[in-house]
């Protein structure tokens, strides 16, 4: 019999009792009879029954009396308005202010052109699975980071770390965004704040020509005008609040709030212009890169392959951790937005082009930055590697020294930092979408509008309050702690559980089959790059993962964290790994929840935890309910009594 899940619970008679939620196993389920009689009770009332209207059943719809209470009384979830707005939040999310400021430097640092062999293996074995695995987790699902392991109670605590670990990046993440206001807000003077033609910095630059010292007009700028990092001590000094940063932060967490206000249905349409900006004026800055001196120095920098340094491993770690954030794996971003596809999307072809596509703009990028650096380079006759930097380095002290020694460079100024406040905002978008769909899943009452507003708006002005933290005089050693350890070996941890517990508990072949059900009509290259990822899935991706994370203890326990000259005392990287731990320790929390939670031995406790909750199979009804129809993962066989007081009629092809 095929019915449409959740319109079958809501014509449960009103002296009925729904029993708790049952728990399928993936394998085919055989008919079951069962009746619920819950305390002893008949399901037949004692009451004279009262005539009720008739309740017919139609192809694929079951309709009755709308006076019944419904089993859902949430209301339903978005959907994208078109699938164009879902690829260009996912690229959006993924190209952000790596692919600007980390990717170049470390293809220059790592051997140059040869930097992209094993760019492109980890892409292969580690970015594209975990990118499917995560997508096609929230698609077929329709729910969020938490809610999504009803596949799998026993990782429940996967959802939960995701949640965590994006709720820190999110913290620090509009900071960067705030910075970027201050500089934009900065670019429109001539001439720029930070250039040597300033008089606050001319005195400087003059004695830097006269004794070679490479402490730069840029770089006092962002010390001391920007961060007033020159008045504190360190991580236990943070001073006072800086309050212009203060002010670009708070505008930063409107602005984000305003975005998000309708959910997918506002910043679904403001991607169309923040997702497709930034390729705009890279494309800009490499073709007015090309036509100055130096130039080629630095693209030739950028490029020159040195084939010895792929015998480091280093190198290869480096490769893997770039894939890894870049594309925004185990953040809960790339779930939550794939939660609101229609159920039958492609998702292994938007894998495919999001996934490269990321990758290809990482490394056009790099023409953009290594050209105007080169030029930089060139007018200072000095190596490319003496300006070369990465992250805040790159961003705020060694580019835009570069662009204030272009003609014109306020209207250059303008444009870069429009593009990293882009790039910016669509990375934080899918960060915060993360955070509030697993919350609202979790408490469906949240989607009402007016509940939905208050929880997002009490929510952005926490963050923003523990935010401020970070844009006092010693903030940049705050900024820098929870950057380092919050996407550190936590982050690995969630992702690799996340990719064993798919494999093993929920069961690879049934994944696989979840896909092939999603992609209905899957053409024969499909069904073959499934053999890939099935074998990625089992095998070589939880092998890199682990090769990640033991390099990444490795280096933890041989490196001090450094901000400049500042080493962190033991405390501070202590307070760091408390971080680190406290995301992945839920997996082990909720695992031990979901256990106890069950009957019988532990053994059986433990097989029962690791079934689907037989709402995983109903998710899909949360859908088009009205041109889709879904089989019900087990057998209902119905007798007599349950047709007492109704009268079933049948329309045209109609049958039970």
């Amino acid at each position: 019999m095929k019915l449409i899940p959740e319109q079958w619970n809501e014509g449960l008679q009103k002296n009925q009792v729904q029993g708790p939620e049952m728990q399928v196993g993936t394998a085919p389920v055989t008919p079951l009879d069962f009746s619920v009689e819950p305390n002893g009770a008949s399901l037949e009332s004692d009451t004279p029954q009262q005539p009720q209207p008739p309740l017919q059943i139609q192809p694929g719809t079951v309709s009755s009396d709308p006076s019944l209470p419904s089993s859902d009384p949430s209301l339903p979830r978005q959907t994208w308005g078109g699938k164009y707005e879902f690829l260009l939040s996912c690229i959006g999310y993924c190209v952000g202010l790596g692919n600007v400021w980390r990717f170049p430097y470390l293809c220059y640092r790592n051997g140059g052109g040869a930097f992209l062999i094993p760019y492109s293996i980890m892409l292969l074995f580690t970015g594209l699975p975990l990118f499917l695995m995560e997508l096609s987790l929230g698609q077929y699902g329709a729910a969020g980071p938490i809610t999504v392991w009803k596949c799998c109670p026993i990782l429940k605590g996967i959802g939960v770390g995701m949640l965590l670990v994006a709720s820190l990046v999110s913290l620090y993440y509009n900071v960067i965004i705030a910075w970027t206001f201050y500089y934009l807000g900065m670019s429109f003077q001539s001439p720029l704040p930070w250039s040597c033609e300033a008089p606050m910095y001319a005195d400087l630059c003059k004695n830097v020509s006269q004794n070679g010292s490479r402490f730069s007009a840029s770089e006092a700028f962002w010390n001391e005008r920007v961060l007033g990092v020159v008045h504190s001590k360190g991580l236990s000094d943070p001073g006072p609040v800086r309050w212009e940063l203060a002010i670009c932060l708070l505008v930063a967490w409107i602005i984000i709030f305003l975005c998000m206000l309708k959910g997918i249905h506002s910043s679904g349409k403001i991607v169309y212009f923040t997702a497709t900006f930034p390729y705009l004026v890279i494309i800009v800055l490499i073709i007015r890169g090309a036509t100055l001196e130096g130039s080629i120095d630095g693209v030739r920098f950028y490029l020159t392959a040195d084939w010895k340094r792929l015998q480091s491993a280093q190198v290869w770690n480096d490769a893997a951790s770039q894939i890894f954030y870049s594309l925004g794996i185990g953040f809960g971003g790339l779930l939550s937005m794939a939660s609101y596809n229609k159920f039958d999307n492609n998702v292994i072809r938007d894998t495919l082009v999001i996934a490269i596509g990321n990758c290809c703009t990482s490394f056009f990028a790099g023409f953009a930055i290594f050209s105007v650096l080169g030029h930089m380079a060139w007018k200072k006759q000095v190596p490319v590697g003496k300006v070369a930097d990465s992250g805040p380095g790159l961003a705020f002290v060694a580019y835009p020294e570069a662009l204030a020694l272009l003609p014109g460079s306020t209207f250059w100024s303008i444009l870069f930092f429009l593009m990293l406040f882009t790039l910016g905002v669509d990375t934080l978008f899918g960060n915060m979408e993360g955070i509030t769909t697993a919350v609202i899943d979790e408490i469906p009452s949240l989607r009402d509008w007016k509940r939905k507003t208050l929880f997002l708006a009490a929510l952005c002005f926490g963050f923003y309050l523990l935010g401020l933290l970070l844009i006092t005089e010693g903030g940049i050693y705050w900024f820098t702690l929870i950057d380092s350890y919050s996407t550190s070996f936590g982050l690995i941890i969630i992702t690799l559980f996340m990719c064993l517990g798919v494999a093993f508990f929920y069961g690879v072949n049934q994944f696989c089959q979840d896909i092939v059900d999603m992609v209905c009509r899957c053409p024969p290259w499909c069904a073959q790059l499934l053999i890939y990822f099935k074998a990625c899935w089992v095998f070589f991706t939880p092998l890199l993962l682990l090769f990640i994370l033991f390099y990444i203890f490795l280096e933890m326990y041989n490196t001090a964290l450094r901000y400049g000259s500042y080493e962190y005392p033991r405390w501070g990287k202590a307070l760091g790994v408390c971080m680190g731990v406290l995301c992945c320790i839920q997996i082990p929390l909720w695992a031990a929840v979901a256990i106890f939670r069950e009957s019988g031995t532990l053994t059986d406790r433990f097989k029962k935890s690791i079934r689907p909750l037989n709402s995983w199979r109903t998710a899909n009804g949360q859908r088009d309910i009205s041109s889709e129809v879904i089989d019900v993962p087990y057998t209902v066989n119905l007798t007599e009594q349950d047709f007492i007081g109704q009268e079933w009629l049948s329309s045209d092809s109609s049958t039970v």
